[in-house]
């Protein structure tokens, strides 16, 4: 197909055809379609009907939308997309175990497209085994999340879980502990935690931190104590001192 209208630097992939080609020969690269609102025929059919099959999350939005998105012509439908593909959680979770430290992140509607570049690229830098986030109410893994990675979405293996719940608990089957940066009165200090691997470690949203339903599925929940009556640190930061520490005590 022909990438003429493809925006490389905003991963936008704008106009019916190329969309519809893109889901059919590369559905994996898809994190999301939009869609006008109105907007009706068969090329609309073909296209959420190969978004159902694909399990391709799609919205009707308002024309300004897409116009952000996109300043040309998008004839209505713009695909969000992410050039490296997405993989099955199963697969991510599954090449975790042999990566030089077995760390699964899950990234629990963590908003900000640089928190979670910037977590991918220590995560990657440290050896980690994978990124896994919800499909929806997520960062889009674009642009802004592939500078603040440094290149390290593209190289480290990322899936999106419908239900991370369901995710946390396919994890457990398949051996890994369940750590979560998680406040509360049962939160271990991270510097006298026991910490074991395979593991997968959730972080939740900027705001709102980990959801509850996702929080039920931790085995253990860690938290960073502060000094000088400070206690603020965000996403990125806490992430990266809590896989560092990953790293330290398993003498990786």
């Amino acid at each position: 197909m022909s990438n003429d209208n493809y925006n490389d630097n905003g991963g936008i992939l704008p106009g019916t055809k190329p969309v519809a080609e893109r889901l059919k020969t590369s559905p994996e690269q898809i994190d999301s379609v939009l869609i006008r609102k109105g907007k009706v025929g068969q090329d609309i059919n073909i296209i959420t009907d190969l978004c159902k099959k694909n399990k391709i999350r799609f919205t009707f939005v308002q024309e300004q939308v897409l116009d952000k998105l996109f300043n040309g012509n998008h004839q209505g439908v713009v695909a969000k997309i992410f050039d490296a593909g997405f993989l099955e959680e199963d697969t991510v979770l599954e090449m975790g175990l042999s990566a030089h430290l077995p760390l699964v992140l899950v990234l629990d509607q963590v908003q900000d497209p640089g928190n979670a570049g910037t977590l991918a690229r220590t995560l990657y830098g440290i050896g980690g085994g994978g990124l896994i986030v919800p499909k929806h109410n997520a960062s889009f893994l674009g642009a802004a999340a592939a500078k603040a990675s440094a290149g390290a979405l593209g190289k480290l293996p990322v899936a999106k879980a419908t239900n991370l719940s369901r995710t946390l608990e396919l994890a457990k089957e398949m051996g890994y502990f369940v750590y979560g940066a998680y406040m509360g009165d049962n939160a271990e200090s991270l510097y006298t935690a026991k910490l074991h691997t395979p593991a997968v470690l959730v972080l939740g949203n900027e705001d709102k931190g980990i959801r509850p339903n996702v929080g039920k599925r931790i085995d253990i929940s860690l938290t960073i104590p502060m000094r000088n009556d400070f206690d603020s640190l965000n996403v990125a930061q806490a992430g990266a001192m809590i896989m560092s520490q990953f790293l330290a005590k398993l003498g990786k």
